[in-house]
Formats: structure tokens, sequence, C-alpha cells
């Protein structure tokens, strides 16, 4: 994964209404290189050849692998969509192409390993994404550039010249189609991606992968698909990588459609040795802070090679789970609050717009009072989320009587005082619910 954008600032072309709805999905990094267990680049950070590399395939057998069960952690984590790597920067593709031998059909698992994903997260009603490297270390006419395994091996970058990248260009497209064609409805593409010049090595962009073809020939086959930005040519998401934007995307100053993709650690594929994991309590804020901007979060697993997911990515799974499921209407339709609307410190909003509720997120807990400036009249009920139970509200200005224990405080007429309990709820993030007039 690299995050090289080129986003839109053009109406849709694909249908984004369950994008912007759902909010939360999976992504999956699954390849060769879960054997290493030492990061989905490994091929390329070590500089091994297709020969070093085969010893992978040779032994790829994921005998635990379990897509129904994959499916069902994801939904209940509170996730309605998924995005797996067909094929990643090694070249190895999950399910049975007819275009070459690099597959999972070839190696001990004997087998498509992305057709019964597919049906398993669409039984769940669950949208379905397609994640395609326009990189590609193995194929034998992808030149060399910057990000190749083999670009400080002279005898490997003077055989470019014989090399026909058109025929691995023709290869992607082909691939395209075959994955387009042969797996029933498909909502999303995920493309990663175009590569700089650096070091003295050509770049590759639009115009080295026929982007605009590219996109023509998937416009055609599924029209209502959303393709991301890293084409190089408009897309209809735009795909922060690893970081949290500061405020709701904009491009040229025009909203864009976007998500944000994370990993629970520092790698996307499965890494044994990596310790730096997110807490469930972070990954909840993250998303919440998505929402809170207009944006999703794609959150990655990288599976074992023997096909199970991580235990230690079970365990943030299991502990979001348990939050979306008392606090998914805050998450679920949502999106950023109206401008006017200012968000005490330390929270974030959400707002739906259909059920015209706003949703207070309390990263954290206050003693007895959270204040909210300009809601004095504006909301006619409120609850915490996680059981219904009622925040009583002190409507605009008022002085507290000394009897009451209280020493008077000046408020503005617009300020609507929420009364909360001294002790927190038992969830990772509180979530207060406002009825609006």
């Amino acid at each position: 994964m690299i995050d090289e954008t080129c986003a839109s600032t053009e109406p849709l072309r694909g249908n984004s209404d369950w994008f912007v709805h759902d909010r939360f999905g999976l992504f999956i990094h699954w390849g060769l290189y879960a054997l290493g267990a030492r990061h989905e680049w490994l091929k390329g950070r070590e500089f091994m050849s297709n020969e070093q590399y085969d010893r992978y395939f040779k032994r790829f057998d994921p005998d635990l692998y379990d897509p129904e069960l994959w499916a069902q952690t994801a939904s209940d984590a509170g996730m309605k969509y998924f995005v797996v790597t067909t094929k990643h920067h090694e070249g190895f593709c999950l399910w049975d192409s007819k275009h070459t031998d690099y597959k999972a059909t070839h190696t001990p698992a004997g087998r498509d390993l992305l057709r019964p994903l597919v049906d398993a997260f669409r039984s769940r009603d669950m949208k379905v994404g397609l994640y395609y490297s326009l990189l590609d270390w193995h194929h034998p006419h992808y030149t060399v550039d910057v990000k190749h395994p083999m670009r400080y091996d002279a005898v490997y970058v003077e055989q470019d010249k014989q090399r026909q990248f058109q025929r691995y260009v023709d290869y992607m497209l082909h691939q395209t189609q075959e994955l387009l064609t042969d797996y029933g409805k498909i909502d999303l593409m995920f493309y990663d991606f175009s590569i700089p010049a650096e070091e003295g090595f050509a770049g590759k962009g639009k115009d080295d992968w026929q982007s605009e073809k590219l996109v023509k020939l998937i416009r055609s086959l599924q029209p209502h698909i959303l393709l991301n930005d890293r084409l190089q040519v408009p897309g209809d998401i735009t795909t922060p990588e690893q970081y949290q934007p500061r405020s709701a995307l904009q491009i040229d100053g025009r909203p864009v459609v976007w998500e944000a993709c994370h990993t629970f650690s520092g790698s996307w594929g499965y890494y044994r040795d990596e310790e730096t994991w997110k807490s469930v309590e972070v990954l909840v804020k993250m998303l919440i802070d998505n929402v809170s901007k207009g944006g999703n979060l794609l959150l990655n697993v990288g599976p074992t090679g023997r096909g199970e997911l991580d235990e230690r990515a079970l365990d943030r799974l299991k502990g979001i789970g348990e939050w979306m499921r008392r606090h998914s209407q805050s998450i679920y339709g949502c999106t950023s609050a109206p401008e006017t609307f200012v968000c005490p410190q330390d929270c974030r909003y959400t707002y739906n717009p259909k059920t015209n509720r706003l949703y207070l997120h309390v990263y954290s807990w206050p003693f007895k009072s959270i204040h909210l400036e300009g809601l004095a009249d504006k909301v006619e009920y409120a609850q915490l989320l996680n059981d219904a139970s009622e925040i009583r509200m002190t409507h605009g200005a008022r002085e507290s009587s000394m009897a009451e224990g209280a020493f008077r405080e000046g408020r503005s007429a617009d300020l609507l005082t929420l009364t909360i309990p001294v002790k927190k709820p038992n969830v990772t993030v509180p979530v207060i619910e406002l009825f609006l007039k």
C-alpha cells in the first residue's frame, strides 16, 4: 500500500449511496507474503528474485481457511463491506485466472480462494470490493521502477530492453475483465498505485496503465461500480492511507467522498513479530473521527499462511463489535454535523440527516456537565445511546440558587447543559443521542 491519490471533483459515476451510509469496511491483505510473515512488501524490501520468492508459492496451503468465519467476524464487528487483495504487488492471484499460472489453484491450496470469500460476504448482505495491484513483480513484461525488487540488479534492469510493457497492460485489462465478469456484482474496485519517477527510474502513471481505457472497460462491465483514485484519473472515492484527515476532505474547494484505510499495526500483510497494535479504544475513535468528517474507515486484517485471522485482530474486532452493537446508530447513515454546531472539547459530533439526530461522542468523560453552545432551543430530548437512559438538560441562561449548593455563574442564552452521570458508562466511547427539534 502506498498513498498516491488523484481525487475527482467531477460528478460521481458509480453508486455511492450505500458507501456513505455503511461507513465501515474490512480490508483483507492476503497472499504468499503471509508465509514470510514479515510484511507484505518483503519481496521488494529484501530484493528477492522470482526464484527466491518461489519458496512461498510452493508451500502456500491455507488448510484452516474458513471464509464463512471471516465474513461472520466482520459482520459481528459492524462492518458492512469488504475489499480483498485479488492480486498484490507480488503478482500472485487468489482466483483461478485464465491468464497466468501464478495463482492459488497451482499451489498446494489447489482451489480458487476468492469465490468462496465473495459468496460468504455477499450472503450476509455485505458489499463486495476487489483490490488489484497495478504493480506486478512477477510478470515477465513488467518493467523495472523504483519499487521493483530487482531494481539494483544490473542484469535484470538491462533485460528491460526486451520487455514489452504493453503485454503486461493487456494482461491487466484481461484480468480486470475476468474479475468483473465471473464474480457477479462488484460494488467497488480499489487499484493501487501510480509510481513516481525516482532514483533515475521512470515512473508509471495514467499513460502507462492506459487508465482511461481501463476505466472505460470497467464502466462498460459494471456501470454502478465505485472506483478509487490511484489511477491518476478522476475516481469516485478519495483514499487517504494511514493518517486521519484534520477535516472533511475537499479538492479544489469541493467536498469528495472519502475513505481512510488503516492497519491494526504497522503492516498490511500478516506480520508475526509486529507489536505496534492499536487498542480497541483508538480504533473506535478513528471510526468516529472519520464519520464526524463525512468519511469511511476501511480497517485491514492480514490473515496467516494457514488461513486464519490473526488472534490480535480478532481481539480488536470483538471489542469494536461490542461497541458497535450499542452505538451503530451514530455511525450508519451519519455524516458531519452542520457547521453551526460547535462541538465541545474532547468530543466528536456525527449527524443523521434522515432522522435529524445528533450524536455526541465523549472521548474524555468530564465531571457532571457537558455544555453545548448554540443548542439551547434545538434539542427536545437527550439520552445515553448505550442504554437509552435519559440525560437531563438545562436550557439557556440560569442562575443556580445557593440552596442547591452551587455558586452563581453566567450562562449564555443559547447554552444547553447536559447533566451526566459522575461515573463514565462502561463502554469504550460513550455516546449521547440528541433528538433535534
